[in-house]
């Protein structure tokens, strides 16, 4: 009867354990442009002729293990955005009460403390927040649903981006590293 009580325990605390972590999108692990969805990400350019912008991206060590590295540029003559997207692939968020991702700036680079997050549903939906406050040291971020508010539907979602612009991004030129993206 214990051995039964004790597994039966386990299992309580596992399922609930499982439910605060939420559910993963990506944690760069597996060094392949692929997201724990089975979703593609890479970076993209406003204006891929203007070479005075870009975000490119990498996985790197860091952390526990490998993180995401974006290095953008949006200092340019020509207005300049850029950024980075990721697939979700039409999950089901809907059961979930926000988006949560790990950043830090890179200290000798140099980093913006503010990017924009965008997130689309397969209805064309898209909602839009921002993160402000960016460090040098690891810090979550959690994003209430309730904070993209051209979404309505978050029972199949299709893209996670995150935004470089010259509107908002000082300095113009840096480094970001981000890992752990999750919904929660």
């Amino acid at each position: 009867m214990r051995k039964f009580l004790f597994f039966a325990f386990f299992l309580l605390f596992v399922s609930c354990a499982k439910k605060e972590e939420g559910l993963l999108i990506a944690n760069f692990e597996l060094l392949e442009k692929i997201n724990a969805l089975g979703g593609g990400f890479g970076a993209w350019n406003k204006d891929p002729s203007d070479s005075t912008q870009f975000c490119e991206e990498s996985i790197v060590k860091g952390r526990d293990g490998y993180v995401l590295k974006l290095v953008y540029d949006v200092d340019s003559p020509n207005p300049a955005y850029n950024g980075f997207w990721m697939k979700l692939n039409g999950a089901d968020f809907s059961k979930y009460k926000k988006i949560s991702l790990l950043i830090k700036g890179d200290e000798t680079a140099g980093f913006t403390d503010t990017i924009k997050v965008e997130l689309k549903n397969k209805k064309g939906e898209v909602g839009r927040s921002y993160i402000r406050g960016i460090t040098s040291n690891w810090k979550e971020y959690e994003i209430p649903f309730e904070s993209f508010r051209g979404i309505k539907d978050f029972s199949e979602m299709d893209e996670f981006v995150i935004v470089f612009a010259d509107t908002f991004c000082k300095p113009k030129v840096g480094v970001i590293y981000v890992d752990d993206i999750k919904v929660k």
